[in-house]
């Protein structure tokens, strides 16, 4: 080996390995094994092969599920399944559609054998799996007409990253619709990002004939929440998780450009989504419950000023966690539950 070969192999590697380690608390956040993505990434020497190696490890999982001796062990490893295979999309490489649709299909078997009256729900912008709570004496369905909280991905998440905000919610007896939306999830290969996404969540809400609409949105679906909260009659009370308040091309990130450009479906198309990306006019027509949740050590520029989008609504609260990260996986004790304990109060 030489020593442009030796230099070039050592950059690989710790590309991959800043990627992982950026990533850890996403992935931690999100129900990954710490000890599992560790090996997983430790092993890792070239960012290129993220893809293919997360979803060699969710097929393990998939396998394991084909020899668990119950049902119950069998679902269990169909959702890390569709974990891994969700976070297989986030690397570079061409397996995102592939693993998108494969992080679908396991988290549909996942939910199959662990939450039978899972109901798969689509319409031309989203598709999702609504959920009901064990016990009675929640809010009510959205089939009878009742209330939903309805769970919004970001940027380059979906539906199967955030379990444990679906499980805190149903715990305290609320129907849930988890849903991917347009350029998002099992919908990125074929959908572009909307930055109007308000309609998203009225076609959301007909589909399941929801009358009142709980909102929780996570990332870039912290700024979708605010806008439907501003915009759609139905919502009710909503959470942001690291939304952004306002974005400007210049100021973000490449790697976020290139996210944007990707979901978007051009460097133009991207530009022009994030210029619509603005809260300011709209934060004073949020009348319902908000609660803004940001972590101090976000860097993400126009992530990081949270506190205007609860200063300017009408019943804004703001929490920021100093610690706390991007999505604060990092920090879920922090604000989970005080988050779903305020979509609880205030749908029922």
């Amino acid at each position: 080996m030489n020593a442009t070969t030796s230099a070039t192999t050592s950059a690989a590697a710790s590309a991959a390995a800043a990627f992982a380690a950026a990533n850890l608390s996403r992935a931690t956040g999100a129900g990954l094994d710490v000890h599992e993505y560790l090996r997983v990434t430790g092993e890792l020497t070239d960012l290129g092969r993220w893809g293919e190696t997360f979803m060699r490890v969710a097929r393990g999982h998939l396998a394991r599920a084909g020899e668990a001796a119950t049902a119950i062990s069998a679902g269990g490893h169909f959702m890390t399944a569709a974990r891994w295979f969700h976070f297989a999309t986030l690397g570079p490489g061409e397996e995102s559609a592939l693993a998108a649709a494969e992080a679908d299909a396991a988290m549909g078997r996942a939910l199959e054998l662990l939450d039978p009256r899972a109901r798969r729900v689509e319409g031309p912008g989203f598709a999702g799996w609504l959920r009901r709570p064990d016990r009675a004496g929640g809010p009510g369905g959205p089939d009878g007409g009742g209330a939903v909280v309805v769970v919004v991905p970001g940027l380059d998440s979906s539906k199967e990253e955030f379990h444990a905000v679906t499980d805190e919610l149903l715990r305290r007896g609320l129907t849930v619709f988890t849903m991917d939306g347009p350029g998002q999830g099992v919908l990125a290969a074929t959908t572009t990002i909307r930055a109007d996404y308000h309609h998203v969540i009225g076609q959301v809400a007909d589909a399941l004939g929801a009358r009142r609409v709980g909102l929780v949105g996570l990332s870039l679906g912290g700024y979708y929440v605010a806008e439907s909260a501003a915009k759609e009659p139905r919502v009710v009370t909503a959470v942001t998780v690291s939304g952004p308040f306002r974005l400007d091309w210049d100021e973000l990130p490449q790697p976020v450009r290139d996210l944007l450009v990707s979901r978007a479906g051009g460097e133009d198309a991207a530009r022009r989504f994030a210029g619509r990306v603005d809260l300011s006019a709209l934060a004073p027509a949020i009348t319902c419950p908000l609660l803004v949740v940001d972590g101090g050590q976000d860097v993400i520029p126009g992530v990081t000023d949270g506190a205007a989008l609860a200063r300017l609504a009408p019943h804004g609260r703001y929490l920021r966690i100093p610690h706390g990260d991007h999505l604060l996986g990092n920090a879920r004790p922090d604000w989970l539950a005080t988050a779903a304990d305020q979509i609880a109060a205030t749908l029922a």
